[in-house]
């Protein structure tokens, strides 16, 4: 697979609470230029962006990036992501509701979350660094039964990103059904390869398309 290959796995991704139009203008059009799976955006770019670059997968954040609002909060912020013209959503779960072990209470989230995007992709962000195997392996089972289309390692803002082991310890729990998203920290196009190798789906990265475009320029 080659470097621009791999880019269609990418959600090229700005999320910073102090991002420009100018900023996500020049996102959207490296997004254009290298096919990536789609730009991940804040929920306040969404319908500019709609207008401006049509033909754009657009994904975006929802209970970003602390995962503690309350459901209710959660699912108009998603019908609002899909009517301003999101066709992914990436949500934060509960990380105290996991941390209290009441699984039942996020599988609910997560279900209505997934009724309100409809057709549209629904990626589940566990925050991978604040859990513990067990953990892992119980949000595995959980995204599972809620019926979202992914799971995803990490906001990126937490203090560590996606590691392969977590990758590995995915793949063994979730169904069939479930993708895996690897976020956080890839910042090389040998972190991308990895991940993609290692059976991810997606990768969230804000650098990959600038350091394929630079080894191109290169050649």
């Amino acid at each position: 697979m080659t470097d621009l290959e791999m880019l269609g796995y990418v959600d090229h991704t700005l999320l910073k609470a102090f991002a420009t139009w100018e900023e996500i203008e020049e996102l959207c059009s490296e997004a254009v230029e290298y096919h990536t799976a789609s730009v991940c955006i804040p929920p306040c770019y969404i319908n500019r962006v709609r207008k401006a670059f049509p033909g754009l997968n657009i994904c975006t954040v929802v209970g970003f990036p602390l995962g503690y609002s309350v459901t209710e909060s959660k699912v108009l912020e998603t019908e609002k992501a899909i009517e301003d013209g999101a066709a992914e959503v990436d949500m934060v779960v509960n990380i105290s509701d996991v941390k209290n072990g009441d699984y039942s209470k996020v599988e609910k989230e997560i279900a209505e979350l997934k009724k309100a995007a409809g057709s549209n992709i629904l990626k589940v962000i566990i925050e991978t660094c604040y859990l513990t195997e067990e953990e892992k392996i119980a949000m595995c089972k959980t995204v599972t039964a809620a019926g979202a289309d992914y799971i995803k390692t990490s906001t990126g803002f937490g203090t560590a990103g996606a590691t392969l082991q977590d990758i590995e310890l995915f793949k063994k729990h979730i169904g069939p059904d479930v993708k895996i998203k690897a976020a956080g920290g890839v910042r090389t196009l040998e972190d991308l390869k990895a991940y993609i190798d290692a059976g991810c789906s997606r990768v969230g990265a804000s650098a990959a398309v600038k350091l394929a475009a630079q080894k191109k320029d290169s050649l």
